[in-house]
């Protein structure tokens, strides 16, 4: 056995066995006892990971005079074998996962300190910008749909799908963009995202003319490819950098942004780009949207470069401490997807999470028609009443992060905000028609509070229902998700206000909501990470006895208390 000292020692070829028990009276009245020390006689190897108990801290003979209680799971003696994540039990409490030979790539230097940096709010503010100015150029043509329509000569359908190609393009590339996030880590991923969002926004710039529609959707497809890198990333930026007290605030902020950039996308784009008949002076318009946009991608481009750093020098949690310790550079891909659908918890939430995604994804690409339709002339208006979804749902987003953080409550806040945006959905479905523009922005945004506060509730819900797997993973899955139902809802939708009007289009969203708030009730709130956080260090170590007993390569570490002794 080796025992992790500070005077450790390697006894390459020493015998098979020594005596259980070895008493030394030259050295101290305290002789250490260990328990099973034999050490394999193939150091590549860990024959025996058995745990050795020391009434003192020393690798010879010799003892302290001043004994104490450790706990020292045995590790291979070869580099290149790993073997079992263990816990150290200290005075404090702290769990500390070791026992990798071979840690991964994205594990910090120690683990055996848990501390927050203080980079993280930096980190999380700069990918919530860089997202904001995606989620910009995503809305920023359904928002005046009838402008972009009259200037490119093209129909209503055409448009919509500018926005759709979002959700079009992620569905191919979610998994390849999940794998990269595992392989190469938050860096890679954040730099290719910044960077495709920033070459999306100066293609664009050379699409201002009637007959370049074509360089407009090249632009915006580019923009799209860069929202797979960004979506998935909230939940994982919250458990990398952010302590247990602390991810769902975290998460909530990472999605605020997005949503700050759907709201800037509603209020801006009406304003810049005014409804007139002279294309000469519109395309002067659209071009200077055009280039600030552009701007404001490069330098948070640049930002990214300078700033983004990949994970802090020390976990921020246990959960995440023990998260590196278990992971494999080697580790199948393709058996965590299966490992994650055969959680039911998790795929009843992945299709609740799409019904209520896709639902908000239809209204916001249909919305400047549905209003134009009742209010005509109303384009600002239009893109006010959006301003004021997305407003009241970041609000919700926040306040909801704060109240998980301090109640760990997720399936309860989960469903209760789920039926208050079917009760929303229905009101607002009967007030659009009034016509009293005042009582629809009270309606919508009361909608909008729970309909988007629900975004980083499920997302942080997905993380408790599936860990350890990737975060980044489990967020691209709902996400996949929600662009699937966005896609389905947002034709569905366009077709029936076209063909019967805005009301049977609402009516029709309000009844999946309603499926999905039933579907919510299921699901059980299995709350791993939470778990992982309380545990202690000595059931965690019984946690681990259990799993390595069903495990075909290796034996489970035997626990010795001092009664046995």
């Amino acid at each position: 056995m080796v025992n992790e000292e500070p005077n450790q020692q390697e006894h390459d070829g020493s015998p098979a066995q020594e005596p259980a028990l070895r008493a030394d009276p030259s050295t101290s009245a305290h002789p250490s006892v260990s328990i099973h020390p034999s050490v394999s006689a193939h150091p590549s190897v860990s024959a025996h990971p058995s745990v050795s108990i020391h009434l003192s801290v020393s690798a010879h003979p010799s003892v302290s005079a001043h004994p104490s209680f450790s706990i020292h799971p045995s590790v291979s003696a070869h580099p290149s074998s790993p073997a079992h994540p263990s816990t150290l039990a200290q005075p404090g409490g702290l769990a500390q996962p070791g026992g990798l030979a071979h840690p991964s790539s994205s594990c910090p230097e120690d683990l055996s300190v848990v501390k927050v940096s203080k980079r993280r709010w930096v980190v999380v503010l700069l990918f919530s910008c860089y997202s904001m100015c995606n989620a910009f150029q995503w809305i920023q043509y359904g928002s005046i749909n009838n402008i972009f329509m009259n200037f490119y000569g093209v129909s209503a359908f055409a448009i919509d799908w500018l926005s759709m190609c979002y959700m079009l393009t992620y569905i191919p590339l979610i998994l390849p963009v999940a794998w990269l996030l595992e392989k190469f880590g938050l860096r890679t991923i954040a730099l290719t995202g910044s960077a495709l969002n920033c070459l999306g926004a100066w293609v664009k710039l050379g699409s201002p003319k009637p007959h370049l529609f074509p360089v407009t959707v090249l632009g915006q497809i580019i923009c799209s490819v860069a929202q797979v890198f960004i979506l998935g990333m909230p939940s994982r930026i919250a458990s990398v950098w952010f302590g247990a007290n602390e991810v769902s605030t975290a998460c909530s902020i990472a999605v605020f942004g997005n949503q700050l950039g759907i709201a800037i996308g509603f209020l801006v784009p009406p304003v810049l780009v005014p409804n007139i008949e002279d294309r000469d002076k519109l395309a002067y318009h659209i071009s200077i949207m055009f280039y600030i946009i552009a701007g404001v991608a490069t330098l948070l481009f640049i930002l990214v470069i300078i700033v983004f750093k990949e994970k802090p020098k020390h976990p921020p949690s246990r959960a995440q401490s023990l998260s590196y310790a278990l992971a494999s550079p080697d580790a199948s891909y393709l058996s965590s997807i299966v490992r994650i659908f055969k959680n039911l918890n998790f795929v009843l939430l992945v299709i609740t999470y799409g019904l209520n995604a896709g639902a908000f994804y239809a209204l916001s690409t249909l919305l400047n028609r549905m209003v134009i339709l009742h209010y005509p002339g109303e384009e600002v208006n239009a893109g006010r009443i959006g301003l004021t979804i997305v407003i009241a749902g970041m609000l919700g987003a926040m306040i909801s992060g704060i109240w998980l953080d301090r109640s760990k409550t997720y399936k309860e806040t989960t469903l209760v905000v789920y039926i208050m945006t079917v009760v929303g959905m229905v009101v607002y479905t009967l007030t659009l028609n009034l016509g009293y523009l005042w009582v629809v922005f009270i309606t919508a945004g009361t909608m909008g509070f729970f309909m988007t506060g629900y975004l980083p509730l499920g997302f942080e819900f997905a993380v408790e229902l599936t860990y350890p797997e990737s975060e980044g993973m489990s967020s691209g899955l709902l996400n996949v998700s929600a662009q699937v139902f966005g896609i389905i809802f947002t034709i569905s939708q366009g077709q029936i206000i076209d063909n019967y009007g805005t009301m049977p289009g609402n009516i029709f969203l309000c009844v999946f909501l309603t499926l999905g708030a039933a579907l919510t009730a299921f699901i059980r709130a299995d709350l791993r990470r939470q778990k992982a956080n309380k545990e202690t260090p000595e059931n965690r170590l019984q946690g681990e006895e259990e799993e390595e007993e069903e495990s075909n390569t290796s034996k489970a570490p035997t626990t010795v208390s001092e009664e046995h002794l």
